[in-house]
């Protein structure tokens, strides 16, 4: 591929350029950036499982998972995720017929139940704190609230998003663009879902039974 050097005038230093750079289709490498900020998420998480799994048995002489959780809430907070992840499905199969309004409808019920799953974690955070497990109280605790936690905001970064492109199916319909950014939003819908079966497992499972 054939280059050129400028040199401007005032002796600024030269600028180089492509002479014939070869075209970029509009958002042909947006699949691939989504794929590796995934794995980029995959790496914060596996790093904060890792020190939940070093640090999740040191109590400090305080409450252990068996005092503190309850399964049948988590149980059901559980569901709310993933349900969601099923009517996202559904919102993406509406998407490819083209039909906006089942897309939209579909989308909106995925947000209420993405709703309801941050209203129980919030509620489980506050009847921790009230029962004095706070962050600062043992190890256990502050890593079990910032993988938690972090979860959480994810789920609450994906709410905004969702909204967003809710507005912007309402505004544009299902152009190229919007099916494009549907579609990036899917696989962090899934990619949430698959961390918090991680999450249920690791810390909420396995600490009833230590």
């Amino acid at each position: 591929m054939a280059s050129t050097m400028t040199v401007p005038q005032g002796g600024d230093a030269p600028v180089f350029y492509l002479k014939d750079e070869h075209p970029h289709p509009e958002g042909h490498s947006t699949p691939l950036g989504f794929w590796l900020y995934l794995m980029s998420d995959c790496l914060i998480f596996a790093i904060l499982f890792a020190i939940y799994g070093v640090l999740g048995a040191n109590y400090a002489a305080g409450p252990a998972p068996k005092d503190l959780f309850d399964l049948n809430l988590v149980a059901i907070n559980t569901a709310m995720l993933l349900l969601s992840s099923i009517t996202f499905g559904f919102a993406m199969l509406e998407m490819a017929k083209g039909k906006v309004a089942a897309t939209q409808a579909w989308l909106a019920v995925t947000g209420l139940f993405g709703l309801a799953f941050l209203a129980i974690e919030l509620y489980e955070f506050h009847h921790l704190i009230s029962l004095g497990a706070t962050p600062q109280r043992s190890a256990f605790l502050s890593s079990f609230f910032v993988l938690v936690g972090t979860h959480g905001l994810h789920v609450a970064f994906g709410l905004v998003w969702l909204t967003v492109l809710m507005v912007q199916v309402a505004r544009h319909g299902l152009i190229t663009a919007n099916r494009r950014r549907l579609l990036c939003l899917s696989m962090f819908w899934h990619f949430l879902d698959v961390i918090w079966i991680g999450v249920f497992t690791f810390v909420y499972l396995m600490g009833m039974l230590r």
